[in-house]
């Protein structure tokens, strides 16, 4: 386990490597001057030169490629011509237009993904699995093609679509919630849950679909083993062999697709964020890119990549753990 560990971890670290170098190509190396987009509108000549020191354009490709990643784990100064900031490790650049450091930027919105994906993983979990399991133990039956028909529906429904329909249902037509707003939860846990309520179910409908198919299918070929009928013949009842037996099976692939949706969402749901005027990193992606601020742009894209390769590799560690024939 110890060696299948260490080839992930390496294998990991090898891919942060590649994206670093696609993202710096593609923000830095495209045409088109990138100091001109990070200091934004109204920058004077002096600030212009100073901006283009700060990331290093002014230097060769290599070099600049060497200060970019230096600057993710050392930390790097900017200047602006007569001011200097200095950018702390994990440094992942600096926002000219809003003078401030693109860490601090994202770490104050994180807290509001965290927020949103772990309510919202609970949600699709119950309700995907719960729905595949109930139709896997009657297949073919009038309860399986009405759950299969719900969930294809669902599945199939944009989220800003639904996002919509429960803000008029919940808010204007019933008005049993308020409008989303963004509450900490170390300052009222109660209206964190109330407000982050709808978006959780909008992202929890949509994405528990694919949970409740992979379910089913999972739990109807584990129901087909050899094992699986042995156990029939002992007298287990189908309720016992398939929360036992036949989940397990299911198990190792549920828990990749979890790692890996969880890991994406953490890096900003941009239609959910957007449609309940939630503070994340989805909104800031969106504003950041309508005003051209180049560095944050970059550095949430890469904090994307981030979240979503730490997510695989944690996926595949969990893969292991569940399949011991994996680690072979």
């Amino acid at each position: 386990m110890t060696r299948f560990l260490l080839r992930r971890l390496l294998g990991a670290a090898g891919v942060l490597l590649a994206l670093a170098a696609v993202i710096y190509a593609i923000f830095y190396l495209m045409p088109g001057d990138p100091a001109v987009l990070a200091c934004g509108k109204g920058c004077t000549a002096p600030q212009l030169a100073a901006v283009r020191h700060s990331l290093g354009t002014d230097r060769p490709v290599p070099e600049q490629f060497w200060t970019f990643l230096s600057t993710l784990v050392a930390g790097h100064r900017y200047s602006t011509g007569p001011t200097t900031v200095w950018c702390s490790a994990p440094c992942l650049g600096y926002s000219f237009q809003s003078a401030a450091p693109v860490t601090g930027m994202l770490l104050d919105r994180l807290p509001v993904d965290v927020s949103l994906t772990l309510g919202a993983a609970v949600m699709w979990l119950a309700l995907g699995i719960g729905a595949g399991l109930y139709s896997a133990r009657r297949p073919g039956t009038l309860r399986d093609r009405i759950t299969s028909f719900v969930v294809l529906a669902l599945g199939s429904t944009p989220v800003f679509i639904l996002a919509l329909f429960l803000l008029l249902a919940a808010c204007v037509w019933l008005q049993v919630l308020p409008f989303p707003s963004y509450v900490p939860f170390t300052e009222n846990p109660a209206l964190w849950a109330q407000n982050l309520l709808l978006p959780w179910l909008a992202i929890a409908l949509v994405s528990a679909a694919g949970y409740a198919r992979l379910t089913r299918a999972g739990v109807l070929e584990a129901l087909s083993l050899d094992h699986i009928r042995t156990l029939r013949a002992y007298g287990w009842s189908e309720r016992r062999i398939v929360t036992r037996h036949a989940v397990r099976g299911a198990l190792p692939t549920l828990a990749t697709v979890a790692a890996m949706d969880i890991g994406a969402l953490l890096a900003g749901a941009v239609f959910t964020e957007t449609m309940f005027g939630l503070p994340g990193l989805g909104k800031l992606t969106v504003d950041s890119a309508s005003s051209l601020d180049l560095p944050v742009v970059c550095g949430v894209t890469l904090l994307a990549g981030v979240l979503v390769i730490a997510a695989n590799t944690a996926a595949d560690l969990l893969y292991a753990a569940l399949d011991p024939r994996v680690r072979i």
